[in-house]
């Protein structure tokens, strides 16, 4: 079987490649970036996931499936970089599944889409809608972009489409928005709360899609690890530095004094939790996370 993985040499995009490769999958990947030494095996195609040459490779590839990961999640470029990054290049994506006889499509997703707010419910379903649009305005493109892989479903029913909503991921490749936001000094929490956070090892992460895979599963899916912890024992697991700011203040330190710059919709994401309810995922593919909390905590200190 032939995978084809757009975003190939993100990090985490490669730790997926090489467990494909290692089980037996033929692997081909589209990135803008180059992968200067690929593992014998690995082909990868220097181009934009958006632009014709992509095309090209659909064309003459072929491939069976398709793993959609060529998404930003990080705040340094322009929102409208982002808008034609993340929506665009999705769009254009499931496109190239249809026409060219793909019979999976995966889109990676974040859970942070359901957004984060003071009456949320603790756990969101996937029938929960995403509300990030409002509370985290930032997100306005991964939210779109969610949404419209999710129309293949009905759009195209020969295609074969699992949407992934996966909770944070971290882990020994410190990449990731919560390895960012771990990755200073100091990290910040709101006075007067201490938050849920959700996370998985990144090799759970990476042998989830491998799970999603194998099961042909078709739908949205909520996919995640060991239960959540707060803040605080996130921060102590890690060992970071917890530094406690009044929320009045906020905007004007955010990027200062050790603190990673955050937009001020994050302010939210670190005052109310955002927890997904992954039984359907497990329930349709048989995954189980092999890291627990402590262990997910430990790699990523690197000891």
């Amino acid at each position: 079987m032939k995978v084809l993985i757009t975003g190939i040499t993100g990090a985490h995009a490669r730790m997926v490649a090489e467990r494909l490769l290692g089980r037996g999958y033929e692997v081909i990947g589209i990135d803008r970036r180059t992968w200067t030494d690929p593992p014998e095996g690995i082909r990868v195609y220097k181009a934009d996931v958006r632009k014709r040459p992509a095309a090209d490779v659909f064309r003459s590839e072929r491939p069976d499936v398709v793993i959609h990961m060529a998404t930003i999640t990080h705040f340094s470029g322009s929102r409208e970089e982002r808008l034609r990054i993340n929506l665009q290049g999705t769009r254009i994506v499931f496109e190239h599944c249809h026409e060219h006889g793909v019979k999976h499509a995966i889109f990676v997703g974040r859970h942070t889409i359901y957004g984060a707010a003071p009456d949320a419910p603790l756990y969101r379903t996937e029938d929960e809608p995403p509300l990030a649009v409002t509370t985290f305005p930032e997100l306005a493109d991964l939210v779109a972009a969610d949404l419209h892989a999710a129309t293949a479903l009905w759009r195209w029913p020969t295609l074969k489409t699992a949407v992934l909503r996966l909770v944070y991921t971290l882990g020994p490749l410190r990449r990731g928005t919560l390895a960012n936001f771990l990755g200073g000094p100091r990290v910040p929490r709101i006075l007067g709360f201490d938050p849920l956070f959700q996370m998985m090892h990144d090799e759970d992460a990476a042998d989830a899609l491998i799970a999603c895979i194998e099961s042909r599963i078709s739908g949205v899916f909520n996919v995640a690890g060991p239960p959540p912890v707060p803040l605080s024992v996130l921060c102590r697991g890690t060992h970071r530095k917890s530094f406690e700011i009044p929320e009045a203040i906020f905007p004007y330190i955010s990027g200062r004094f050790g603190l990673p710059h955050l937009p001020p919709g994050a302010v939210a994401h670190i005052k109310y939790p955002i927890v997904v309810d992954a039984t359907a995922f497990q329930a349709a593919t048989g995954f189980k996370h092999r890291f627990d909390s402590h262990s997910v905590m430990t790699s990523f200190r690197g000891d």
